[in-house]
């Protein structure tokens, strides 16, 4: 993909996103969310998995970890949700490692707990998203 790609699946991402908190409001469970973004977005013909197990290459070894991936969007954008009161910096060094884990150049953090889904979303990028062709 280019960046070019990448910015714009992020962009229906969020209006997904929006779109579901526009329907539900805030004040539900993380995976009430998800399943609700997760079936926006398959509905126009994007590729979602969600709850991905994440496996952790340590030295010479790969680890099975407990740490599971909210939704991975066309098997380029990580999207990790929240509904809390407001993000920290925990929340958005947990996506970062996602990514790098999973080598993701781009990653959504989305807080339903909110009036404006626009104003407290945060995306992020890495070097993947550099290497990325314009």
């Amino acid at each position: 993909m280019t960046k070019a790609e990448v910015t714009q699946l992020s962009y229906d991402i969020i209006g997904c996103a929006i779109k579901v908190h526009k329907e539900l409001g805030p004040g539900l469970l993380e995976s009430v969310y998800e399943l609700c973004l997760a079936y926006e977005l398959k509905e126009r013909g994007v590729l979602v998995d969600h709850q991905i197990s994440t496996k952790i290459n340590y030295g010479k070894i790969e680890i099975e970890t407990p740490l599971k991936i909210d939704l991975l969007v066309n098997d380029t954008i990580i999207v990790e949700i929240k509904t809390v009161e407001s993000l920290l910096p925990v929340h958005q060094a947990q996506l970062m490692t996602y990514m790098k884990i999973l080598k993701k150049p781009q990653g959504l953090l989305i807080n339903f707990y909110t009036d404006n889904i626009t104003k407290s979303m945060i995306p992020l990028i890495n070097e993947y998203f550099t290497k990325l062709a314009e």
